[in-house]
């Protein structure tokens, strides 16, 4: 699944001091191999470069918007 800017996702890295931590993601870099790496910014800071395979969709608080 790959995540857009304005996603809310839940960052699963045991070496970052925001791991389980929710998120919102405010940067969509593509790599040279076609991949994508993601900036994501915490309550308290933010961390760059993450691979879409540590984020996980964070659950919707409000159900209503997708009518």
């Amino acid at each position: 699944m790959s995540f857009e800017e304005d996603d809310t996702v839940v960052l699963h890295d045991k070496h970052s001091e925001f791991d389980g931590e929710t998120g919102t993601i405010t940067q969509v870099m593509d790599t040279m191999f076609g991949d994508a790496t993601y900036t994501v910014s915490f309550e308290d800071g933010q961390e760059q470069g993450i691979p879409e395979d540590q984020l996980e969709a964070a659950e919707a608080d409000d159900e209503d918007d997708e009518e």
